[in-house]
């Protein structure tokens, strides 16, 4: 057998196995209850619907557009895998650098806090030193006399 007489009988093997199975499938669902046949005769016509795209899809492919670039590049249609792949990772790095900006915000904000802090101690009364002295903390818990 040769390989082009090889080629030529493949389909006809596959469409004799096909023929087969689905004759001892259809012998089966005989005995099957009708909700089992009705999910089957649904998934069968999913099956189809999505045979007959894929054929248009291939269809389709056959038939795109092939041009050149600039740089004498072959193109075939619009097909640019790397760009599926960086749309990919975009969420991903835009959600990094959203908490990045998160992070240098909150840091932001406990600087000022402490600066607003230590400008209002310097600029108190009291000399900085007082607020250490356990006397003056005993003297802030007690209760003010009349």
């Amino acid at each position: 057998m040769t390989a082009s007489s090889r080629s030529t009988d493949r389909p006809a093997v596959e469409a004799r196995l096909a023929l087969r199975l689905a004759g001892s499938l259809n012998v089966t669902t005989g005995s099957l209850p009708p909700e089992v046949n009705e999910r089957l005769r649904f998934a069968r016509e999913q099956a189809l619907a999505r045979a007959r795209d894929a054929r248009r899809v291939a269809a389709a492919g056959a038939h795109s557009t092939v041009g050149m670039s600039a740089s004498g590049a072959l193109l075939l249609g619009s097909y640019r895998p790397w760009l599926q792949r960086a749309a990919a990772f975009l969420p991903l790095l835009l959600l990094l650098a959203g908490l990045m900006l998160i992070q240098q915000w909150q840091l932001r904000e406990q600087v000022l806090a402490a600066a607003d802090i230590d400008s209002l101690l310097l600029a108190d009364a009291l000399p900085p030193t007082a607020y250490s002295d356990p006397g003056f903390a005993e003297f802030l818990r007690s209760d003010p006399q009349p």
